[in-house]
């Protein structure tokens, strides 16, 4: 098979790891929902950033166990924080996450 003549540019900045790739994909799989992204906008607009499962109902216009299914996979991925209050869950978006995320996707140079 003949060489092929290829541009070699030099990586200047910092490379994710396999590990780290690994975990941000399953941010980014969480967040491939429209319905997710919109309980994580819903979840930080609300008064002392938190938010009750009974109060995203509503806004979404989903039923309480998909909307609890929903926030499960947010948690799972590290992007909100649950705490048991009684019988509603409250939900918290976890801001270092979302800073990870930003830094993750944001050149270096800008």
């Amino acid at each position: 098979m003949p060489e092929v003549d290829c541009c070699r540019s030099s990586v200047t900045g910092a490379v994710l790891d396999v590990g780290r790739a690994e975990a941000l994909a399953r941010v980014f799989k969480a967040l491939s929902d429209p319905t997710r992204v919109r309980l994580v906008s819903l979840i930080a607009a609300h008064e002392a950033g938190e938010a009750c499962v009974c109060d995203l109902i509503e806004p979404v216009g989903l039923s309480q166990p998909t909307v609890s299914h929903h926030l499960k996979q947010l948690v799972e991925a590290g992007l909100l924080s649950r705490e048991q209050r009684g019988r509603w869950a409250y939900y918290r978006v976890v801001d270092r996450a979302l800073d990870d995320l930003a830094a993750a996707v944001t050149r270096p140079d800008r």
